[in-house]
């Protein structure tokens, strides 16, 4: 089979919030109840978009998200968030016919079944990417205001939050592919979306934005 593999930096020029709420029975309760299991794959799921976990803190509730931690107890990211966002940024560059994302059809499909992301391609069990040079966790809070049909409802979120300057690395392997431009040149493109909209919660606002860099190996 012919693959081709290369290494990523990612160093986040925001801070990056953690996005894994802290009651994990409320995070698999949720998901259960608003996601047929057969709609969506499981990088899907677990990528649960900010705006879906608002319905989750109303009223005077606080919603607290947080980082996963590895077997070292360090914060990392999980190899399907890179995949989500892979799936994002394909989603949102496919508009302009200029890029390579347009030339994509079924992209979810394609990204699911020919791209893979591994901490280290040596060691395929492993899925959680530790952050590097992280420093100190801090939290952010900031208000959510919802339309309800109690009305509007204000609500706040609390996330830990790592500042910028903080990096992750992990391999990229892209299999053969005949009939796509599925390759290095579009996940490069993929991950020069990251300056713009990154990874981790209020992304929308610019966190967990980030350049990349390929690291020869």
């Amino acid at each position: 089979m012919k693959k081709e593999t290369f290494r990523v930096r990612l160093t986040f020029i925001d801070s990056i919030l953690g996005g894994e709420p802290a009651d994990k029975n409320l995070h698999a309760t949720y998901i259960q109840s608003k996601i047929p299991d057969d709609l969506y794959t499981e990088e899907e799921r677990l990528a649960i978009e900010e705006e879906e976990l608002r319905g989750l803190m109303e009223g005077d509730e606080k919603g607290t998200t947080v980082f996963y931690r590895d077997e070292n107890d360090e914060p990392c990211l999980k190899n399907n968030h890179i995949k989500g966002f892979f799936k994002s940024a394909c989603g949102a560059l496919k508009s302009d016919k200029h890029n390579l994302s347009s030339k994509v059809t079924a992209y979810k499909k394609e990204i699911d079944t020919h791209v893979f992301v591994f901490p280290d391609a040596s060691d395929r069990s492993k899925r959680f990417i530790p952050f590097h040079d992280y420093g100190s966790i801090g939290s952010c809070q900031r208000p959510l205001r919802a339309q309800t049909m109690q009305g509007e409802r204000v609500a706040i979120a609390d996330s830990e939050e790592i500042k910028a300057g903080a990096w992750i690395e992990f391999d990229v392997v892209v299999l053969a592919h005949d009939k796509k431009p599925l390759g290095r040149e579009l996940v490069e493109e993929w991950l020069e979306f990251g300056e713009f909209n990154g990874l981790g919660q209020w992304r929308n606002s610019g966190k967990g934005a980030f350049q990349y860099e390929i690291v020869e190996q």
